[in-house]
């Protein structure tokens, strides 16, 4: 897919890469010869996934962190610089969802949602970007949905908190341009655990894969190319675009 290795030696911090996208991201970056900083809540499931990667013959760390708590995240950001150099990379990944129709939901479970996707690459987007406004060098990628785009149905919190990173990320893209710094988005159908309802439930898969050109679901290893452009001397006039992953479900 790629000639030599496209990420040689650049540190990257992938978030949510204990499993499913995140974990796919992280596994690519390795193979691309980057220093992986594999950061989840689920400490265990982030130092498993490294442990692999590193029996690989790649460099990765496992990083415990909960992007919704600022703090945690500046002190993992300090500890990835400390151990791996400067972060050039950063995959904001992680995601959750607390799944209600819009009249039911409660508080807790809207402002769960956005804490972790919006608030949480909020967090880390500050955290690391300091360091690649003074090298003049960077690469930003969110992880958006096209529930962001076309919206969906018992997920307001999950679809109002991607359509944020739509803005997030042309707003960062404007304002970090004039430091080489470039920030784009990717955004997938239905690829992940945080989706297995959608793939499995028969009430839903139907209905679901009609929208779908392609017909069927993607693997997470079939995202893992963009994500790699993305972060590659290739995409270097490439800034503040939405990407698309989701096999033509968002054809306009």
């Amino acid at each position: 897919m790629f000639s030599g290795r496209a990420m040689q030696d650049r540190v990257a911090i992938v978030t949510g890469a204990a499993q499913g996208i995140g974990a796919a991201v992280a596994c690519a970056y390795s193979e691309q010869g980057s220093q992986v900083a594999v950061v989840d809540w689920n400490g265990e499931g982030a130092e498993q996934h490294a442990a692999a990667l590193r029996s690989r013959g790649g460099r990765a760390r496992a990083y415990a962190c909960d992007v919704a708590d600022r703090a945690g995240v500046q002190a993992m950001v300090g500890d990835v610089t400390s151990a791996l150099g400067p972060v050039d990379v950063l995959v904001n990944n992680a995601g959750i969802t607390r799944t209600a129709m819009l009249h039911k939901m409660t508080p807790e479970q809207w402002q769960q949602v956005l804490a972790v996707h919006l608030t949480g690459s909020f967090n880390c987007l500050q955290a690391v970007v300091g360091g690649m406004m003074e090298r003049r060098r960077g690469w930003i990628i969110n992880t958006v949905s096209g529930a962001g785009i076309l919206g969906t149905v018992g997920q307001i919190n999950y679809g109002a908190a991607k359509a944020g990173l739509t803005g997030f990320t042309k707003s960062a893209a404007r304002e970090l341009a004039r430091y080489n710094i470039l920030v784009n988005a990717v955004a997938p159908a239905a690829a992940t655990p945080m989706t297995e309802t959608i793939r499995t439930d028969p009430r839903f898969k139907s209905k679901y894969l009609e929208r779908v050109p392609l017909g069927r679901w993607a693997d997470p290893e079939e995202l893992t190319p963009l994500f790699v452009f993305l972060a590659s001397s290739g995409a270097s006039y490439i800034t503040g675009q939405i990407i698309g992953a989701d096999g033509g479900m968002s054809i306009h």
